[in-house]
Formats: structure tokens, C-alpha cells, sequence
């Protein structure tokens, strides 16, 4: 099988996008992990694959594949990723679409013409931990388990998309991220595990993030973990409704008006090559 594809990144967060409007694109986790494996094959934290609408008032539909083969329901970064990647191969020429993705719709807006900076609204978050899906609590602005690689984790829960649990923390650099990070990303409160982002705030308009992605590991940026950690501090009071995010990657910008209001991520979007694959095992 020959496949077609455009290697693109957001602040680092590098994704492999795939077109199969005209053509149906379905790939089974094996292949999804060897397209991802960075020795053998392109190299990605995800798959972006573009799809028609299912919805009438859909441009695209949206699936995403993480490294392992899971699917995953959001990824802002890989969203502007997206936004870029239809206007540059003739596939619409609006500066505004709607796509849908696994949980629902998302629209991606180019921000300015001639810069590649895009804005994508990620959808309502959810605080509910039924929805989450967080099990074992009641609502409540933080949460704690004592069991997360022998220590006690106090963190902030929501979904957007995907599962989010947000730590504070006094320095991102000395964080715990390769240890707390992927024990609480499979642990069993989130049935279908989380993803683990370690904030430290430096304002009210500024924090560093590092994240643990549920399905990839730690990546240079996460989108959807930007906004959450915001919405997170938001909601604890420490934020304010326009928040910088410094990721390893760059910078991203995130703008929450609360609870019930959909939340916006701005950032670039680069496009680094594109070719073709070669592979019987796909």
C-alpha cells in the first residue's frame, strides 16, 4: 500500500496528517504505531486523519490516532495542524470550518492572511466526574489519591474532549512528570485513562505547562492540556480569562469566559514535508 502524507507540527507536538476524503483511510492500531514509530517509520505523536463531514453543516471530519493506536476525541494542536492543511491542498478555501470529531464538533479559524496562526474553539468542558470519566468522587474543585507511584497527588479533573487531570506544582522542570505521569494515566479512577498536565503559574495571565499525553507520553506540547490546565486555574480562581501557556515547544494562548462557554487555543502551525509511504504491513 502507497499512502500520501504531510508531515506538520504544532509547537513541536508533530503529527502525520493523512487525506481520505477521496479515498477511505483505515488503518488498525499496528499500523497506526508503525507510522508513528520515530526508527521505522515517519515519526509521530499522532495521526491526523481528514475525513468528510458527517454532519450537514460539517466541512471535515476529524479522527485522531495516537502513537500506540488508541484513538483519541481532541488534540488542539493537531487541530490548527488541520486548519492549515485543507486551505494548502485546494481542499476548501475558508478561513472558518467546522469539523466533526469523535464527541462532537470543533471550528478552526485562520487568524490572520499570510501568518499560520490559528484558532481553534476545543468545545464546552466538563466538570462532572461521572462524565470525565473520573470514578470514586463527588464534584469537587480538586481531587486526591494517595496511591499514584507511592505518592499523594492532589488534582484538578475535567474533560474536553479527552480526559484531563491538572497538578500544580512549584517548578515544571523538577516535576515528577516521568513518574506521576504515566501512573496516573493509567490509573484505575480514569477508566479510560488521562491525560496528565503539570502546570506552574507565574501570573494571572501566564503559566509553564509540561504534559503527559494519554496514548504518546510526555510531548513537546499538548493543546487540549493547555486549555484544561487554564480552565483548571481558572476555575480555581489563580487565572485569569486570557492565560499565556509556555510549553517546551512555544507558546500557546488560551480564552475561557467559564463555565458553560467554550474554550479557545491559539498557536502556529507548521508544515515540515510531505511523501509517500511505502509499507506492505499497512
Amino acid at each position: 500500500m502507497e499512502l500520501d502524507f504531510t508531515k506538520m507540527h504544532g509547537l513541536g507536538n508533530d503529527f502525520v496528517v493523512l487525506d481520505g476524503t477521496r479515498e477511505p483511510i483505515t488503518l488498525d492500531a499496528a499500523a497506526a504505531r508503525a507510522i508513528a514509530d520515530r526508527h521505522f517509520g515517519i515519526g509521530c505523536d499522532q495521526i491526523l486523519i481528514v475525513d468528510p463531514p458527517r454532519s450537514d453543516n460539517a466541512d471535515f471530519g476529524y479522527r485522531i490516532l495516537n502513537a500506540d493506536g488508541s484513538e483519541s476525541g481532541q488534540c488542539g494542536n493537531g487541530a490548527r495542524c488541520f486548519a492549515r492543511y485543507v486551505r494548502e491542498t485546494g481542499l476548501t478555501d475558508k478561513r472558518r470550518i467546522v469539523v466533526d470529531v469523535r464527541d462532537g464538533q470543533m471550528v478552526l479559524e485562520q487568524i490572520e492572511d499570510g501568518v499560520h496562526r490559528y484558532r481553534v474553539a476545543l468545545g464546552v468542558p466538563v466538570f462532572e466526574p461521572r462524565r470525565i470519566p473520573l470514578a470514586g468522587f463527588d464534584e469537587a474543585p480538586e481531587y486526591r489519591l494517595d496511591d499514584v507511584a507511592g505518592h499523594t497527588v492532589v488534582f484538578a479533573a475535567l474533560a474536553i474532549g479527552n480526559p484531563h487531570a491538572v497538578i500544580c506544582v512549584d517548578d515544571v522542570q523538577t516535576a515528577a512528570v516521568e513518574t506521576i505521569g504515566p501512573a496516573l494515566e493509567s490509573h484505575t479512577a480514569f477508566a479510560d485513562r488521562v491525560n496528565v498536565g503539570f502546570m506552574q503559574i507565574l501570573a494571572r495571565d501566564h503559566v509553564r505547562l509540561r504534559v503527559y499525553e494519554r496514548g504518546s507520553g510526555e510531548t513537546l506540547a499538548c493543546g487540549s492540556g493547555a486549555a484544561a490546565a487554564v480552565m483548571a486555574g481558572i476555575e480555581s480562581g489563580r487565572l485569569d480569562r486570557h492565560v499565556a501557556v509556555d510549553l517546551a515547544g512555544g507558546r500557546a494562548e488560551v480564552e475561557w469566559a467559564g463555565r458553560g462557554e467554550p474554550v479557545y487555543l491559539s498557536g502556529p502551525a507548521e508544515r515540515v514535508f510531505s511523501g509517500k509511504l511505502l509499507s506492505s504491513g499497512l
